[in-house]
């Protein structure tokens, strides 16, 4: 079976409970083989994207697909998706062994010998009841649920949020030993934004219930500036590019500017220099307005296809 080229299009994309809106008009495409970052505020509609490309739910309006084209919820969809929700909630009465041999049951595509290395590996034995291991702990078996699934896509909701920094990088070990391994694509919300930057090559920032931020991290830093210099001369630099985030104080000021991967063409009396994954997301969470999004996407229009048929 040939690879997918993306593993999310969207277009249009709603979700509505009751009267509000928790995603609207939401239009996305996820190239595979990514580790993506979803990333944006309470109430943005990071939980409910994921719910509903798990298949847990069903959008109110417009249309999804997951890898390169399945409906999610369909049972091919289910057998190549890992989902880990959050707060990792499973059974806490259970032990470790009758949570695999639950897995087992319900999952067609199973490796069982990966989740038993797995934990063997981190020492959790497969006697401990759920609710009395620790949250790291907690987080690796259900970790360890979903890659003995052998997914294509793993789907992952605040995994980090209730981790200490020894576990938050255990996790993240095993993760990315997996990608590695098995050319995994994750999709995993968060709001550990400094740790993002050594992990994931793909952002997507979601505002509102709608899609702020879209595209390779290495091409989002390039192509963003910092430029400081005189608020006396301010007015006339942001007149001519297009600025993110204005900040003036006093007789500096700062202006966050899109550029396309060159140096902002400004005077000597203007520094610019890079920024940072979290200044970047910080910048645009302050300015909901503002956007950097990718043309328009040959992959969505495909999945409106395969979903009207």
């Amino acid at each position: 079976m040939r690879a997918p080229d993306t593993v999310i299009d969207c277009g249009g994309l709603g979700k509505r409970y009751r009267r509000s809106w928790a995603l609207r008009d939401c239009h996305l495409a996820v190239p595979a083989g990514r580790v993506v970052a979803l990333v944006g505020p309470n109430g943005a509609g990071k939980s409910t994207l994921l719910n509903l490309a798990a298949g847990l739910t069903a959008p109110s309006e417009g249309m999804l697909s997951v890898l390169g084209g399945e409906l999610p919820g369909s049972p091919r969809a289910l057998d190549r998706i890992g989902f880990v929700a959050q707060n990792a909630a499973l059974y806490p009465g259970l032990t470790a062994a009758e949570l695999l041999r639950i897995g087992r049951g319900l999952n067609r595509r199973w490796d069982e010998a990966r989740a038993r290395t797995h934990l063997d590996g981190l020492g959790i034995p497969l006697d401990s009841r759920y609710g009395r291991l620790s949250g790291g702990q907690q987080a690796q078996v259900s970790l360890a649920l979903a890659l003995a699934k052998r997914p294509e896509l793993l789907l992952l909701d605040e995994p980090l949020a209730a981790l200490d920094p020894l576990a938050r990088h255990d996790f993240m070990a095993v993760l990315l030993t997996a990608v590695a391994e098995d050319g995994l694509s994750v999709l995993f919300s968060s709001h550990a934004v400094g740790e993002l930057e050594q992990t994931c090559d793909y952002l997507v920032v979601l505002v509102g219930g709608r899609v702020q931020v879209s595209g390779e991290v290495d091409d989002l830093l390039a192509g963003h500036r910092m430029l400081t210099g005189p608020t006396s001369e301010a007015d006339a630099v942001a007149a001519g590019l297009p600025v993110v985030r204005d900040r003036r104080a006093g007789v500096q000021s700062h202006l966050l500017v899109r550029t396309g991967g060159a140096d902002a063409p400004v005077g000597g009396s203007w520094r610019q220099q890079r920024i940072g994954l979290e200044e970047l997301v910080l910048s645009y969470l302050r300015e909901p307005a503002a956007s950097a999004l990718p043309g328009p996407s040959g992959a969505v229009r495909r999945a409106e296809r395969v979903l009207q048929s």
